[in-house]
């Protein structure tokens, strides 16, 4: 069997009767506060409760259980995928959801492997949360589970409910490589290919977590703006580190914070940046070369030397023999 026939079988059974479509479609960029925030929460886990309905009805009449567990018997999984944030209007309004209506959909857990009585959450974590918070109990479907299925369903509770930002998946990903998990299991969990799993991991390897975990989740920026970090942290890493210890940064909302750091260190490097023209035989101002940092552009005119640069391209490994040559001869 497949892998992906493997996770469909175990988090895509379908009931006999498809479960109804309520027509609510969430919205993870709208912030919501009071009465309407509760009321949209209230919704939303209706509407998750119709599209997960056919599904925990086919996996209660396969013999799977579902016990209304104490919080405190419920352990998180050892592979952090989410960033802490320090205000989450989303999940003040799942309590006060929960809170008034009860909750709607359960969550999954396995059997604690070494602890009899005891469980390991693989999706759910915010209604647990929530329901820890109230003092409640919480609705789980109990399900015998490896460790790769259990770090599959977590990564899949992100495609059903609310996405990682690029950097939490960045980060789940190369967690879940320290920890030895195959790369066809992370790729799985995290709905991927290895070209972007190698460019999540990379990125995770170039940002300190101190770093990431200053800044947050910055759920609206993609791989372009951490790649610019990875550089910035590179070129400056005490520069970067003075950024985040500003006293005015902490009181910045996530994207914003990133945003500071990159405007802070660009500022920086173009007031390192240097410049000079090179000029051809003839006199004619062929290119302009920019320095800053550990990095050099030149840019030539095409109009001055048309064609030059397709052929310095096409020389540069010969070029750069020869200068490997004259430097192990100094």
């Amino acid at each position: 069997m497949s892998r992906r026939d493997t996770v469909n079988s175990i988090f895509m059974r379908k009931a006999d009767t498809p479960a109804p479509s309520v027509g609510v479609e969430k919205n993870p960029d709208r912030v919501r506060a009071g009465a309407v925030s509760a009321m949209g929460a209230s919704l939303q886990e209706m509407t998750e409760a119709a599209r997960a309905a056919g599904r925990l009805q086919a996996q209660i009449s396969s013999g799977f259980s579902v016990l209304e567990i104490a919080p405190s018997d419920i352990s998180n999984s050892s592979i952090s995928d989410r960033i802490p944030v320090e205000r989450d209007a989303e999940f003040d309004a799942l309590v006060a959801s929960i809170a008034e209506h009860g909750q709607k959909v359960p969550i999954l857990v396995r059997p604690d492997p070494e602890r009899e009585g005891h469980y390991q959450i693989a999706y759910g974590r915010r209604r647990l949360r929530a329901a820890a918070k109230l003092g409640f109990k919480v609705k789980a479907v109990v399900q015998n589970l490896s460790d790769n299925e259990l770090v599959i369903a977590q990564g899949k509770e992100n495609l059903d409910r609310q996405d990682l930002s690029f950097i939490e998946k960045a980060l789940f990903a190369h967690r879940l490589e320290e920890a030895g998990y195959p790369r066809d299991v992370i790729i799985a969990a995290l709905s991927t290919d290895k070209a972007d799993l190698s460019r999540y991991i990379s990125v995770a390897r170039g940002v300190p977590q101190t770093v990431i975990m200053a800044i947050g989740p910055a759920p609206k920026a993609g791989r372009a703006r951490w790649l610019a970090l990875v550089d910035a942290v590179s070129s400056s890493p005490k520069k970067v580190e003075a950024i985040i210890e500003d006293d005015a940064f902490a009181d910045l909302d996530s994207d914003q914070r990133l945003q500071r750091v990159l405007t802070k260190m660009a500022a920086r490097d173009a007031k390192k940046a240097t410049g000079e023209t090179w000029k051809t035989r003839q006199g004619q101002k062929a290119a302009q070369i920019e320095r800053s940092g550990a990095k050099t552009r030149i840019t030539f005119d095409e109009r001055m030397v048309p064609e030059f640069a397709d052929y310095l391209t096409t020389r540069l490994d010969e070029l750069f023999e020869e200068f490997g040559a004259v430097r192990s001869q100094r």
